[in-house]
């Protein structure tokens, strides 16, 4: 008999919350302790969204940045991350995670994103007191919690969302651009890039960048997987000046080559497990 496996889901959000919640995911290695240490660390690429992330079980360390803050918080924010983050966890997990479109928290609790990035804290901190109240609940709750944390969501976003329901799925950073532009209408470029940062916390060509990087990623994922990934090719659709172009960005993101990457996904390696599921 084979041990068992962590369990590990990306989960979509439910159709009204499609423009507010990029996905959850819940992942515990409760039933399947992960007795190798290496197999304990967990590697992120940087990213534009926040983040909110429930320890139901269990905690974490952030490794790298090495001068990061070691608070064991067990309900954490997240602001948009610039570079790559590892943490470890000392023993099995149970989590829920949830990933935000970045201007979203600006919309529905007046969050000025451009203020946590690289940065994270106890999510009451940053997004006020009745987050105190549903992390209770759902550290509490039978299962991941994850409908106590969608019914959370769904009538402050109705009330909060800009366009429609579906006006930030999709090309979210473009929208973004042009609600920037509308609403700062006759005030100048540096009005409009000012209230970009504060509503996703980095400027539009960097959030252009990492959207092309994850878009190239997806195309390309297959290749990856089968060993077939012509870079220059993959360069090319993706936008990029060159093949070394794509490299350094790859680099940046991940802290990984784009072959270094293909060499991961192709693998069984745990501490890689979000690059896997993510879609």
């Amino acid at each position: 008999m084979q041990p068992a496996e962590p369990t590990t889901r990306l989960i979509f959000p439910r159709k009204s919350l499609a423009s507010c919640v990029r996905a959850y995911v819940v992942r515990s290695t409760v039933e399947a302790p992960l007795s190798n240490a290496q197999d304990r660390y967990n590697h992120f690429p940087a990213t534009p969204h926040c983040s909110v992330t429930f320890y139901i079980e269990g905690e974490a360390e952030v490794v790298e940045p090495p001068d990061a803050p070691q608070d064991r918080i067990r309900v954490v924010f997240c602001g948009p991350q610039t570079r790559p983050l590892m943490t470890y966890n000392p023993g099995p997990v149970r989590v829920l995670m949830v990933m935000f479109y970045p201007q979203v928290l600006h919309a529905m609790f007046g969050v000025d994103v451009s203020q946590w990035v690289d940065r994270w804290a106890p999510v009451e901190q940053v997004l006020g007191a009745e987050w105190q109240v549903l992390s209770d609940a759902v550290l509490n709750a039978p299962g991941d919690g994850l409908r106590l944390l969608e019914d959370f969501l769904e009538p402050r976003w109705q009330v909060a969302r800009p366009g429609g329901a579906g006006a930030m799925a999709g090309d979210w950073v473009r929208h973004l651009a042009a609600q920037a532009a509308d609403t700062a209408l006759g005030r100048g470029v540096r009005s409009i890039e000012r209230r970009i940062k504060a509503s996703a916390g980095q400027p539009l060509r960097k959030l252009l960048r990492l959207q092309r990087a994850e878009l190239s990623f997806f195309e390309a994922r297959e290749e990856f997987m089968n060993g077939k990934a012509v870079w220059s090719d993959i360069a090319a659709r993706g936008g990029y000046s060159d093949q070394a172009h794509l490299c350094r960005e790859a680099r940046e993101i991940t802290g990984h080559t784009p072959g270094e990457l293909a060499r991961v996904l192709a693998s069984t390696d745990e501490r890689y497990w979000i690059y896997r599921i993510w879609n």
